[in-house]
């Protein structure tokens, strides 16, 4: 059965979102810090009464952090019963994808960046990462410095 993603970019590499978890697409607006939040969480923005988290995913995957100017966008994404934003460079486009066009992961270690996605797909001669939004929004382990 046939996908729907948003796809988007962050610097030169696109990646895909599940049609369905998207609620909206917005404009860049600061984001209020939050203290002691891991460094892959901006803050937090008022969405019409409601407080959500904005995610900087470029720096959750681990490809450094952004700085946001007017040319970002915030998708607004349900993951479960909460909604959060996440920062990313330009929205492309709606994508169709079949499940023989999506591939899975290739084993390359232990890379950050690769527990995040659920697959990747090739459209137009492009391939476009697809990700899996529970993980990208999940809080990471405390890494015990002691052991």
């Amino acid at each position: 059965m046939s996908r729907e993603f948003i796809t988007f970019e962050i610097g030169d590499r696109r990646l895909g979102i599940d049609i369905m978890a998207i609620r909206e697409i917005r404009a860049w607006s600061p984001a209020t810090p939050l203290p002691n939040a891991p460094p892959h969480v901006r803050g937090v923005v008022n969405l019409r009464g409601v407080v959500l988290p904005v995610l900087d995913l470029r720096q959750r995957l681990g490809w450094g952090a952004t700085e946001p100017s007017g040319r970002h966008v915030i998708i607004v994404v349900r993951v479960g019963e909460q909604l959060q934003g996440i920062i990313v460079d330009a929205v492309s486009d709606i994508v169709t994808v079949g499940p023989e066009q999506l591939q899975p992961v290739p084993d390359v270690g232990q890379t950050q960046a690769a527990g995040f996605l659920d697959g990747i797909a090739m459209i137009d001669g492009r391939l476009i990462m697809i990700l899996g939004l529970d993980r990208v929004t999940e809080p990471q382990p405390v890494l015990d410095e002691a052991a």
